[in-house]
């Protein structure tokens, strides 16, 4: 009979088991995650009575069951930025598929902040912990690194974008390779001259795409760019691109920014300046987020399949089987209004 003192509370473990008419231990394995089996028409007993009395599993029971918890922490730089948020798409698929929660921290890129979160992070045992930020230095630095070996001998497994160890799975953007073929698409249109908007000295990631457009542009007939260096933000994009216009940027001149978000931001500052986005200083940008395509000119980039890469970043972090892909995912250059052909 149906407890219904246990309505008017938040259920417990006791009152389903007493409703299901089972042992505390029985409902604890099928509700806590137990890798012990409970025959069938138990459990069918234990999940009716759980979803009748409304009972919600306590996580930290089931990190204690199961070793870790049903919660995948995905660490990301910037959560207004829309390239975090289409590869978050991409976790939150896979992480429904296998039945686990996601839970999103923001790092800033800040070294010190990353290490803060995963250290927190690891008293809730997460199931995995996928490191989304791009990072200033090629090599995990050695405190967050300990940090993550200590999540892996928890049972947690840890996923980076980029560069992986020994107990880091990585999954693998060519932002090189897609840069060098957008700056030699870029020269081939007929432009020479080229400014690029990068993030500070040291960003893996933009410091990739900058050596990359500078590699593809030079060797199809373009000059040096020019290059200014700021942050992987809006803000940036226009601080910068209204630094470059002070500085003289002649009609003609391509405007690489370093993602679609920076590109936007110069694509604003030029107007302000009064010069024409396009026709007089033409720009391009890096992933192919949607607001890209909306705005007037439309958007010169390379597209990224950020949801896809979420979706196997959640894959490497959840699959005990899981090998990585030794072919980087496929870019693709989209020339669009924002950069017309020269003569």
């Amino acid at each position: 009979m149906t407890d219904v003192s246990a309505r008017s509370r938040s259920a417990t473990l006791h009152d389903v088991a007493r409703e299901a008419g089972v042992s505390l231990a029985t409902a604890s394995r099928v509700l806590n995650g137990s890798t012990r089996q409970v025959a069938q028409s138990y459990r069918d007993r234990v999940e009716a009575a759980a979803e009748m009395l409304g009972y919600t599993a306590n996580l930290s029971a089931q990190a204690t069951a199961r070793g870790t918890s049903a919660v995948i922490a995905l660490l990301v730089a910037d959560i207004a930025d829309p390239y975090f948020g289409i590869l978050a798409s991409g976790v939150a698929r896979g992480a429904g598929e296998a039945g686990l929660v996601v839970t999103i921290a923001i790092t800033e890129r800040d070294p010190e902040r990353e290490v803060q979160v995963v250290r927190a992070l690891r008293g809730q045992r997460p199931r995995g912990v996928i490191l989304a930020a791009s990072r200033a230095a090629h090599e995990i630095e050695p405190v967050l690194a300990k940090e993550l070996d200590l999540v892996a001998a928890t049972g947690g497994r840890v996923v980076a974008l980029g560069t992986g160890s020994d107990t880091v799975r990585a999954i693998t953007i060519d932002n090189r390779g897609g840069a060098e073929a957008l700056g030699a698409a870029i020269a081939e249109r007929g432009y020479r001259d080229a400014v690029v908007l990068a993030a500070a000295d040291g960003v893996v990631t933009s410091d990739a795409r900058l050596e990359g457009f500078t590699a593809g542009f030079t060797a199809a007939g373009g000059s040096t760019p020019r290059v200014y260096r700021g942050a992987f933000t809006r803000e940036s994009g226009a601080e910068l691109m209204a630094q470059a216009i002070a500085d003289g940027v002649e009609p003609g001149t391509v405007v690489f920014g370093i993602s679609d978000v920076v590109a936007i931001g110069a694509l604003t500052a030029v107007r302000d300046a009064g010069r024409q986005p396009g026709a007089d200083i033409a720009l391009c940008g890096f992933d192919d987020i949607p607001t890209g395509r909306d705005v007037t000119p439309a958007l010169t980039t390379v597209r990224v399949p950020l949801e896809e890469v979420g979706y196997q970043a959640l894959r490497a972090a959840v699959d005990a089987d899981w090998q990585p892909d030794t072919t980087p995912l496929p870019l693709e250059v989209l020339l669009r209004d924002s950069t017309p052909p020269r003569a």
